[in-house]
């Protein structure tokens, strides 16, 4: 299988002010929210990372996106270096975190084109792949509403389909179905696994189990910003149920700097 995405020994250390030490119930003033991370993502299939809030996937997710950069480590995703590369890696892949909000007072067509720019994506296919997108997540009738007026979900829709504007192959998803009502939630994994069949590569986030169980190949558990456990899931189950493998993995392994 061809490794798509590499990842070796991310590290991530952040400095606490003194309300960030209040809110942490802690005297120390850095937080080591990633440590030593290593994990590789085969071509085509779905890769899941699994933990409590606060383990640190989203500062993984964001060291992968390119938007900050790992203190030691480093990862190479289809070819290109997220250190020496960051453009190359950002015109590879689609990343969607419920960190980064769209402006409420545009619209979905608005920064649908907007994006599209920012991507250089040909003027021909532009409207194209729109219909396509919003169709897929049944945007069409909000297109002109601003995003100020849409419900939570419709937010997320519109994010989902602006992410994919340049159609890229690899797709980092952090939460995609965070806070979605069960209908909402569906489309967003039924999306998912029509990417894996177009032959898309993807990393999703997540502390639901029955995701991860629902479209991951494999996963890595990670726990206070270290892997606990990655593998595929019957062998990470090991006979068990994902939650109470969870769950089991979590008593061994709590405890450490990152939270």
């Amino acid at each position: 299988m061809n490794e798509l995405i590499k990842v070796n020994g991310l590290s991530k250390t952040f400095s606490l002010s003194a309300k960030q030490q209040k809110l942490e119930k802690t005297k120390e003033k850095k937080k080591t929210a990633v440590h030593n991370l290593s994990f590789t993502v085969y071509e085509g299939e779905i890769f899941g990372l699994l933990g409590p809030n606060g383990a640190g996937k989203t500062t993984t997710l964001r060291m992968l996106a390119t938007l900050i950069s790992p203190d030691e480590g480093d990862a190479v995703i289809d070819g290109c270096n997220i250190r020496t590369e960051p453009e190359q890696v950002r015109e590879k892949i689609a990343f969607l975190t419920s960190e980064l909000k769209l402006e409420d007072f545009f619209t979905p067509n608005y920064l649908f084109h907007f994006f599209s720019e920012l991507y250089h994506v040909p003027e021909e296919a532009v409207e194209e792949r729109r219909k396509m997108l919003f169709g897929v997540f049944g945007i069409d009738a909000f297109a002109d509403v601003k995003l100020a007026n849409l419900s939570t979900g419709m937010k997320q829709k519109v994010s989902l389909a602006i992410s994919m504007v340049h159609l890229p192959n690899v797709i980092i998803f952090d939460e995609p179905t965070n806070g979605l009502d069960v209908l909402t939630a569906k489309v967003v994994t039924d999306f998912l696994l029509d990417l894996k069949k177009q032959g898309k590569t993807i990393i999703i986030s997540t502390h639901i189990f029955s995701l991860i169980e629902k479209i991951c190949d494999r996963a890595g558990v990670i726990i206070n910003g270290k892997m606990a456990v990655c593998d595929s899931l019957d062998k990470i189950c090991a006979g068990m149920s994902l939650e109470d493998r969870f769950f089991e993995l979590y008593q061994q392994n709590a405890g450490g700097e990152a939270e």
